[in-house]
């Protein structure tokens, strides 16, 4: 949580005494962005702080002129009612009574003016943070559907939000976590669907937090919320899209935006929020149904086809005869098969990250050393076999094409599990290792909500509405699993 502010430090009469103050806590001299303008206006002192870079120039500007016009006598009685109430056309001003309170709000962005003979601060809205425009997410394209994504800007991610609900029930509170940084962290849901009890509680795990900074923004948050710890399954759904943000706030999930940060946290979900995409929402039903279960395909290959093919090459006589050409015989290969698979499961991982901190004109160059150089050579040398190689793009192309990157690279995890043992334990091990990932997801709760739910606890109408695409009449019932306050979406 952030500073407690100290109470006993109110704004003085004095304005020399109130500079002394924020001249020594801010060290004007040296940190050369931190502005003071010192000004008369009719016959008393102000002083105006701003920090240069947090600030709109032309706002600053405007509001000097402003205040440059007051030609009457400014007394100690009605010197701030003058000013705050009259001479300042913006649309978000308000006064403050603490040093501490202001030195926050200075250095959030906006602008203190201090007065002489004044017990209070006023405080204006400048701040003009450095950001990009909202562009769409690299990782959740659509081939048709909106352009526009969340940004670093919290102010900014919640205009697009509510540009998509601009319903009055709908509620951004603010919050501001780390000791040191300060960050502006905001709650989002919609009053009279959201469950309170939810809301309740992911604010008090919010203001529990005590911490000097989260510079790594959503991702401290969630952990400090969920508690995940080393368990690779991701509790809460990520998305960068106001669109698939205002489509679960509307079925009564809650949101957390965090400044500096286009990523929002979506809170609780469950296994199947994270293989949908938006794309099989912007086709029509059967076509999205068509997507949905492709995708459902690849990654169910992604986890399982591996440790199959390595239990039929370990015991060739599962196989029915018309299946026999699948794995080769033992003469063919000196290294295991689990050896190869994960060697070759390191070098995509090396490939990937590689990528990720190759510049762009360079992919091309990377691509073809990683086809070329390092697979087919090393399938001539012996170092991989043919159907390694094919399997394992088979498996990769499926978790790439798994919506929820973590959820892509904990399945990974769950796939080099399985191949452990099976190469150990053959057909017990496989039988014991799917037996341990059903009963550890089935256990598994995020924020109090069964991860495998609709399957565990069974529930056939939701089950359904994930195996197909419904269509927008026939979907007129919000999740049961948020536990909504309002559960129909239609009447």
């Amino acid at each position: 949580m952030g500073r407690k502010q100290n109470t006993e430090l109110r704004i003085e009469k004095s304005l020399e005494k109130n500079h002394k103050f924020l001249h020594e806590k801010l060290d004007l001299d040296i940190n050369f962005d931190v502005g003071c303008r010192e000004y008369k206006i009719a016959n008393k002192k102000i002083n105006i702080y701003f920090v240069n870079g947090l600030t709109n120039t032309d706002f600053i500007i405007q509001i000097l002129k402003q205040i440059s016009l007051v030609d009457k006598p400014l007394t100690n009685a009605g010197a701030f009612k003058e000013l705050f109430e009259h001479s300042l056309s913006h649309v978000q001003v308000e006064a403050v009574t603490n040093l501490d309170e202001a030195v926050d709000k200075l250095l959030s962005g906006l602008l203190v003016i201090l007065g002489d003979t004044w017990d209070k601060g006023i405080v204006v809205d400048v701040r003009s943070y450095p950001g990009r425009n909202p562009e769409e997410p690299d990782t959740e394209r659509v081939v048709r559907g909106s352009r526009d994504g969340y940004t670093e800007n919290l102010i900014l991610n919640t205009a697009l939000t509510r540009r998509r609900i601009r319903d009055d029930r709908l509620r951004m509170e603010v919050l501001q976590v780390g000791e040191r940084s300060k960050t502006d962290i905001c709650i989002s849901y919609i009053k009279d669907i959201a469950n309170p009890e939810l809301i309740e509680e992911i604010r008090k795990k919010l203001e529990a937090i005590e911490v000097d900074g989260i510079p790594m923004a959503e991702k401290v948050v969630e952990e400090f919320v969920v508690r995940q710890g080393y368990n690779p399954f991701p509790k809460v759904r990520f998305s960068e899209r106001p669109d698939v943000a205002a489509a679960h706030l509307l079925e009564g999930h809650v949101m957390i935006m965090v400044d500096t940060s286009p990523v929002v946290i979506i809170m609780p979900t469950t296994y199947f929020h994270h293989v949908q995409h938006a794309e099989e929402f912007r086709q029509t039903p059967a076509l999205g149904m068509y997507i949905r279960w492709v995708r459902f395909l690849g990654i169910f290959a992604s986890i399982f086809l591996l440790p199959l093919w390595t239990l039929f090459v370990m015991r060739p006589e599962l196989l029915p005869d018309n299946l026999a050409f699948i794995g080769p015989n033992e003469k063919d290969y000196a290294i295991p098969v689990f050896l190869q698979f994960l060697f070759a499961e390191l070098g995509i991982d090396l490939m990937r990250m590689a990528a990720i901190h190759t510049p762009t004109p360079l992919a091309t160059a990377l691509g073809l050393v990683a086809a070329i150089l390092i697979g087919q050579i090393a399938i001539d040398v012996g170092l991989f076999l043919p159907e390694v190689i094919l399997y394992l793009s088979v498996a990769a192309v499926g978790m790439f094409a798994t919506p929820s990157y973590e959820l892509s690279i904990a399945n990974k995890m769950l796939r080099i599990f399985l191949l452990l043992l099976v190469f150990l334990f053959k057909i017990p091990g496989f039988v014991i290792g799917c037996t341990l990932i059903f009963v550890s997801l089935a256990v598994m709760k995020s924020l109090k909500t069964p991860y495998l739910w609709p399957l565990v606890p069974f529930n056939f109408k939701a089950l359904m509405s994930i195996v197909f695409r419904y269509t927008s009449l026939m979907n007129k019932t919000r999740p049961s699993i948020v536990h909504p306050r309002n559960k129909k979406k239609q009447p």
